[in-house]
């Protein structure tokens, strides 16, 4: 039986268990007190990649939109996208190539705010293989470290190495998750090299137990690697709640376009100051610069680069099994819409 084949059973498996107490429908948002409560799964929320989510929730732009929102954690986006598939979330923050590789599995996924034109993702080295892994090239052999299978570091590490030549037999790719997983996986032996997002990358680099290799937090440095941009951290939904919901998301936008807007004329400081403070675990001076070695990544406005599009597809059209095989049925269209980001008031935050 084909991945795909394996997918529409299992999401039926799924469906026809939650009618035995009522599937969930997407169409239907939950409201309390005439507010909509909204669910955000997010793939790993502290991550810095991902900080605009919790930094709209202290900012309390969710609520000055009208909307409640509720975040979740979930530290492999393929995991947060399977929540959002059977309905027990309404939303995800994660990365935009996942919409592609589920319309390669005839689910409908709609980016409807693009927060970063690059992945905002390291390929560390560690400590003990340093002069042994310079480039992709030496991959071969190795162990390298990803969120999990399925998951954007997944992709994107076949495409590293796909580009140097390599295929997916020729190295073994293990799932270590992020943040405390993947630091000792890394400074255990358990991985060769992996990527990974701040403040992980900070932690490692300052204590010394890794280097960077590949730096995909700035477009020079993602155009390198990936031959052009890739948009990665978005705010998406199912297409049906995207179609039902209009004014729901255009609130959701709102609140994610203007803390966009924020980040771009607040320092790292001023930034680290409203997170949480469990956040700073490895100390405030590390947490501060691991938002300055990140914080370019985010776009300021909330939309789609069709050229990033792009390049996600034409990347997952030569290393992704799901999407090679239906490459030329993708259509990028229905992956996004920059119709909620592009009316969002201007003047606001």
């Amino acid at each position: 039986m084909s991945y795909r084949k394996h997918i529409a059973v299992a999401m039926l498996a799924v469906c026809s268990l939650l009618l035995v107490t009522g599937c969930r429908d997407s169409r239907v948002i939950p409201t309390e007190h005439g507010r909509p409560q909204i669910t955000i799964m997010i793939g790993g929320i502290d991550k810095v990649i991902y900080l605009p989510a919790m930094l709209a929730q202290r900012l309390n732009y969710f609520a000055d939109n009208d909307v409640d929102v509720r975040l979740l954690d979930q530290q492999s986006g393929a995991t947060a996208e399977t929540t959002l598939l059977t309905g027990d979330v309404q939303a995800v923050v994660g990365f935009y190539d996942h919409t592609i590789d589920l319309q390669s599995k005839d689910q409908c996924l709609r980016t409807v705010a693009q927060l970063s034109d690059v992945p905002g993702e390291v390929e560390l080295v560690a400590k003990a293989q340093s002069g042994k892994i310079n480039s992709p090239k030496d991959f071969a052999g190795k162990k390298l470290g990803i969120t999990s299978l399925g998951s954007s570091t997944d992709f994107i590490t076949q495409a590293l190495a796909g580009q140097a030549g390599l295929g997916t037999s020729q190295y073994d790719r293990v799932k270590v998750g992020a943040g405390q997983t993947f630091i000792a996986g890394m400074n255990h032996g358990g991985i060769d090299a992996g990527m990974t997002t701040d403040p992980t990358v900070a932690q490692m680099v300052q204590a010394g137990t890794a280097r960077v290799m590949l730096d995909m937090r700035t477009q020079a440095g993602t155009r390198a690697a990936l031959g052009g941009l890739y948009p990665a951290s978005s705010l998406y939904l199912r297409c049906d709640t995207v179609q039902s919901h209009p004014e729901i998301v255009q609130k959701l936008v709102n609140a994610f376009v203007q803390t966009l807007r924020w980040i771009k004329t607040h320092t790292p400081e001023q930034i680290a100051a409203k997170m949480p403070p469990q956040y700073a675990a490895g100390g405030k001076d590390l947490y501060i610069r691991s938002i300055r070695d990140s914080i370019g990544m985010f776009n300021g406005d909330g939309l789609m680069k069709s050229e990033g599009a792009q390049n996600v597809l034409k990347i997952l059209s030569k290393y992704s099994a799901n999407v090679k095989p239906v490459h030329d049925r993708i259509d990028l269209a229905k992956t996004y819409t920059n119709d909620f980001a592009s009316r969002v008031p201007a003047g606001t935050p």
